[in-house]
């Protein structure tokens, strides 16, 4: 355990434990350097003079050091400090996607949309990489207050490119969200992260995972052999194309799946669209099950359902024994089939040769050092700060740290200081966006614009600044700084037709201002008073948006219907009616 005010590596001072996992502790931290909060992971102490593990450590920030994405957690240093070995990241103050689902259950369809394209965006940065992220799940997705997400752990992603891949690669990621192909101890591909996204969408539509069992070979075989549930039966209000998204993603036979994130993220976006309305339930083109993967596992599931079925009391006791055997066995065969291949993984990887990252590098100008890092077979990164100590243009900070041996073409990243062209960053918040952007890129800072949608509840000016990611009083070089600057935009919601307050006539008004073809329909229900408002086809709080169609379900009592009958037949038979 690190203690509050230990310093790692000479400048990143320990401010408090903020989380626990199986491989790493990770720690909030004060970069006494660049002046900022970081989060520090350090590998456990137990774990730290295991080779093996030390070197999937190391791995974890060399795949993911090279991401640059809004929604991925960025790597700012990795080294070794006194036998401890350390990753340095962006720190975001924030939840948890799996704490959120736990407390509030199932989340709106709009909500969903929204996350899983943030999502898909982040993993179509990481694929373009040549980076599989291999551990997709609610619990390495931290979502911040303003809604934006962040994906973190790269911890057992794998370099595409590498020579280093095999048939080989270990199954890693939680049980919940694991591909059938990594069940069956099959390689990762992009497709591996498509199945969870998703299963990570079904949970967040419905508040639960697809699959559940009471150890996780059951739940292993679950994701090889079961159709996943429908959305649409858990929750009839979501349309079959939301649905068919899930089902392309989950399918057991990757030729089913998309054959890339971005071509997720455009069903997500267009997913709500008029012309999407009728959309048929999706039909596989190719067959599920591909038997020799998984003939083992079909084995002993199918032995255990014929002992279920034995009704014989004395068979009963037997089976129950050799059911216990054979689920004993099966985990252990897989256990041992899993850690078999972990071990080929793990020692069959970086084959790259090794480099040591030069030890002079502080003090020279930029180009110096990154020609000398160039000759050293080092890619070389540059950021700026500003600092009188070590003057204008010279290196003030190197990662990974001077003589750490790291793999030929690996990445090192300079810090330049720079005092002479420099701007303060200001409170840019309440201030127009447009006006801002054009004061900033004239000083040659490149604005990054993230977009918060809002309602007129919220009380904010269209293109209104919300937030910013560097706070007030840090420094930006004029012509290298970069600033991401997030801005509000209206939107109008769907309210709540039901709640008594709206009637037939408000309701086609707000169709006619906001450009929606708006459906009346009737229904027989003697549990509300005859023309109440009982049902809407859009989510309350989901986004209006012109040229769709809104269905709105109006109660007919059957009392009354008999009774205006009755009247009809007594006004044709010349009675007073």
């Amino acid at each position: 355990m690190i203690n509050k005010g230990e310093l790692i590596d000479n400048r990143y001072k320990i401010v408090k434990s903020i989380g626990e996992g199986g491989m790493a502790n990770v720690y909030l931290a004060w970069d006494t350097i660049l002046e900022r909060e970081v989060a520090v992971k350090i590998l456990r102490g137990d774990l730290s003079n295991d080779e093996k593990f030390v070197r999937r450590f190391q791995r974890e920030a060399n795949s993911a050091s090279s991401l640059r994405h809004p929604n991925i957690v960025e790597m700012y240093d990795v080294g070794e400090d006194d036998g401890k070995y350390f990753i340095v990241m962006e720190f975001v103050p924030g939840k948890t996607l799996k704490s959120l689902i736990k407390k509030r259950g199932a989340l709106t369809l709009t909500e969903t949309l929204d996350i899983m394209q943030q999502l898909t965006s982040g993993i179509i940065c990481a694929h373009d990489s040549y980076i599989i992220h291999r551990d997709i799940k609610p619990q390495n997705v931290l979502i911040l207050e303003d809604g934006r997400v962040k994906i973190t752990d790269f911890g057992i992603a794998m370099a595409l490119k590498s020579n280093e891949i095999t048939q080989t690669n270990s199954v890693m990621g939680s049980v919940h969200y694991l591909p059938p192909e990594q069940a069956s101890g099959a390689g990762s591909t992009i497709k591996s992260d498509i199945y969870s996204l998703g299963i990570l969408m079904f949970e967040l539509l419905t508040g639960k995972v697809p699959f559940k069992g009471e150890n996780a070979v059951e739940i292993a075989i679950k994701h090889m052999k079961d159709p996943i549930p429908s959305v649409c039966n858990i929750n009839p209000m979501i349309p079959q194309s939301v649905e068919n998204i899930i089902l392309k993603c989950c399918a057991k036979n990757p030729k089913n799946r998309y054959d890339s994130v971005s071509e997720m993220y455009e069903d997500l976006k267009n997913c709500l669209k008029e012309e999407k309305s009728n959309e048929e339930r999706l039909v596989y083109k190719y067959p599920e099950h591909n038997t020799d993967n998984t003939k083992t596992i079909s084995r002993l599931e199918s032995r255990e359902i014929r002992n279920k079925n034995n009704n014989d009391d004395n068979e009963e006791k037997s089976n129950s024994k050799l059911n216990l055997a054979l689920k004993i066995a099966g985990i252990v065969c897989i256990s041992i089939v899993i850690i078999g291949l972990a071990f080929i993984w793990v020692f069959s990887l970086d084959n790259t040769k090794d480099v040591y990252v030069p030890n002079d590098l502080l003090g020279l100008t930029e180009k110096k050092a990154c020609e000398k890092l160039k000759k050293s077979n080092l890619n070389c990164e540059v950021e700026y700060s500003y600092s009188e100590e070590y003057g204008d243009n010279g290196v003030m900070s190197v990662s990974p740290k001077s003589n750490t041996k790291i793999k030929s073409g690996n990445t090192v990243r300079i810090v330049v200081s720079t005092f002479k062209e420099t701007i303060e960053v200001e409170d840019y918040t309440k201030k127009n966006l447009d006006t801002v952007t054009l004061e900033l890129e004239n000083l040659g800072v490149k604005v990054v614009k993230i977009s918060k949608k809002v309602t007129k509840d919220d009380n904010i000016e269209e293109n209104t600044i919300v937030g910013q990611n560097l706070e007030p009083g840090s420094r930006l070089p004029k012509n290298n700084g970069v600033i991401e600057l997030t801005y509000a935009t209206l939107i109008t919601v769907y309210p709540d037709f039901t709640d008594g307050t709206y009637t037939k006539d408000l309701i086609e008004q707000f169709c006619d201002d906001n450009k929606i073809t708006c459906i009346f329909k009737e229904e027989e229900d003697n549990n509300y008073k005859d023309g109440a408002i009982i049902m809407q086809s859009r989510d309350i709080d989901s986004e209006v948006k012109a040229g769709t169609t809104l269905t709105i379900t109006i109660a007919k009592n059957k009392e009354k219907t008999i009774i205006d009958n009755n009247s009809d037949k007594l006004d044709q038979d010349g009675e007073e009616g």
